[in-house]
């Protein structure tokens, strides 16, 4: 503000000046430059003790519970998990998973609370037969054509399991975006223009329905018990290009399947919760949006006058009263960010359902860092992401927020982690990959550890509330805050977002609340800690930063 101030009284002296130059003599031009250090001074001074923003913290508003902060294996692990060697993705696994701290008190890691298992179609074993060209984009079968199982496949997904397991994470789901090739209606892992029908030969849906519960049953055998399954996965798109695994589907294919997993999944007695939706875009969710029988998702499936009596799944035991949808091509701009989560909030309301958010990378232009290409370890796509993630928590009040690849071989804005040679006239050879590389972290990364590290399953959203003057469209562009609290354990955590380039004073206000840890990520910082005596603190320009306490 300050800044403004003194270019306009700079204007306006430098005029005056200029209509006066031949009557102004040596005396009065040194007046002149008196005055404007004299405005400097003071508005140097008002802009270095200027007022802190007051945020009101009130643990007696309530709002949703949370579930968790996630991201999925798919594809890349399974070659760093089963080739690389071992001191690299332990390194990669303990950014992901881990919950410890270092001698400083930084946390080592961004403690994932949810994994997703992708559970894949067989490409892998067609070869060049699959029609998918990137090797990185196949994926191994756990059966084969005869209907004979081999646990041994996926095993660099399952070294990651395993790892995330013995980390602590708290929640493992399961999700698959195609059948098994050899059940699909063109023998491939994607599918042919049908339609919007599901790439399943209509005899075989009691296969796939066996298949996918066959492989949650193993796994808890072996002692990783998979809180919830996603069978399909952003069914609102063709998938016919052969550029990955995938498959549209109908609403009432959806149905038909998931009701076929209940049955299954209560026949062997697993506690697994089906989640459906995984929609492709939010609006796919909550209205008629372009795609007849594959839209509106959230009247079809859990509507509470049973609208759609022919899709309707909220009734099924394993079926939770939780739909998911992905956050992609609706988050800029940021008008629309808020429009679209304010519209998908008031349908879940109206009908009495929760929500995840449980896919997203950048995939959409935007004026603020381009589009998906090339990929960004920077601290924009970082401040950009985590804006996401606050809108989706405090306008759709998601319950979950899940971001796409933990790991990327891409030059492109989809991981967390990002692999390459090395060698700058080769950096993304998919053959040398295989088997080693360099790794690098990401702000993103440790952005989404500003929430993930701290905000933890069985919490709850809280209020959060500042007293800026600015516009809630404005307030997205400048200071976010949300804040959340675990009644059990007396932990209070509050996530202050600075989008802007100016540094920030903020002072928290709320009855018997004692902040004693900060943790930064920004420019020169990654989840970086430092200890708080007060609840007031200054926010790094552009950073994302993490207060942790207790009521007393």
């Amino acid at each position: 503000m300050g800044a403004y101030v003194l270019l306009f009284l700079d204007k306006c002296l430098g005029t005056l000046s200029f209509n006066n130059y031949h009557s102004l003599n040596t005396t009065s031009n040194l007046y002149t430059k008196a005055f404007r250090f004299v405005i400097f001074t003071i508005l140097l001074t008002f802009n270095c003790f200027s007022q802190s923003i007051e945020i009101s913290i009130d643990p007696t508003k309530k709002f949703q519970d949370i579930d968790g902060f996630g991201a999925s294996d798919a594809w890349r692990t399974q070659f760093v998990g089963k080739n690389w060697p071992d001191k690299k993705k332990q390194q990669i696994a303990d950014w992901l998973f881990s919950k410890e701290i270092d001698k400083n008190g930084n946390p080592k890691g961004i403690g994932l609370s949810i994994w997703r298992f992708y559970i894949s179609a067989g490409s892998t074993e067609q070869g060049e037969a699959s029609g998918i060209k990137n090797e990185w984009r196949r994926g191994e079968s756990f059966i084969d054509e005869s209907g004979n199982y081999d646990w041994n496949k996926q095993q660099g997904q399952q070294w990651f399991l395993n790892e995330a397991k013995d980390a602590g994470v708290d929640k493992f789901l399961a999700f698959s975006i195609a059948a098994p090739y050899f059940w699909s209606k063109n023998d491939k892992a994607y599918a042919p223009l049908t339609g919007g029908s599901i790439n399943l030969q209509p005899n075989y849906f009691d296969e796939y329905s066996r298949f996918l519960v066959e492989i949650i049953d193993h796994f808890e055998q072996e002692g990783i018990h998979f809180d919830y399954l996603s069978p399909i996965n952003e069914p609102q798109w063709e998938w016919e290009k052969g550029s990955q695994e995938g498959t549209p589907a109908k609403n009432n294919e959806i149905s038909d399947l998931v009701a076929m997993l209940d049955k299954d999944l209560r026949s062997k007695d697993l506690s697994t919760s089906i989640i459906p939706g995984e929609a492709a875009d939010l609006r796919y969710l909550y209205s008629r949006f372009e795609k007849p029988d594959r839209d509106n998702q959230i009247e079809a499936f859990f509507s509470k006058d049973k609208k759609e009596p022919e899709t309707y799944i909220r009734d099924l035991h394993s079926v939770e009263p939780i739909i998911s949808g992905h956050s992609y091509f609706t988050t800029w701009p940021v008008d629309s960010l808020i429009t679209i989560r304010r519209k998908l909030n008031n349908k879940l309301q109206k009908n009495d359902l929760e929500y995840w958010q449980s896919e997203f990378c950048i995939l959409e232009n935007s004026d603020d860092i381009g589009g998906g290409s090339k990929r960004d370890l920077g601290i924009n796509t970082a401040l950009y992401v985590a804006r996401v993630i606050h809108a989706d928590l405090t306008l759709a009040n998601a319950r979950s927020w899940q971001w796409w690849t933990a790991l990327t071989i891409a030059d492109f804005k989809d991981g967390l982690i990002y692999l390459d040679t090395g060698d700058p006239k080769n950096m993304y050879d998919q053959e040398s990959l295989k088997y080693d590389g360099e790794f690098h972290d990401s702000k993103l990364l440790w952005a989404l550890g500003n929430y993930s590290r701290f905000v933890t399953p069985r919490m709850q959203r809280i209020s959060a509330v500042s007293n800026s003057a600015l516009p809630e469209e404005e307030q997205f562009k400048d200071l976010m805050v949300s804040a959340y609290y675990d009644a059990t354990n007396n932990k209070s955590v509050v996530v202050l977002i600075n989008y802007s380039e100016e540094e920030k004073n903020i002072d928290l206000k709320s009855t018997n609340l004692n902040l004693d840890s900060a943790y930064e990520t920004s420019e020169a910082s990654d989840l970086g800690y430092r200890a708080i005596n007060k609840n007031q603190v200054k926010l790094a320009p552009k950073s994302i930063t993490t207060l942790t306490g207790k009521f007393h």
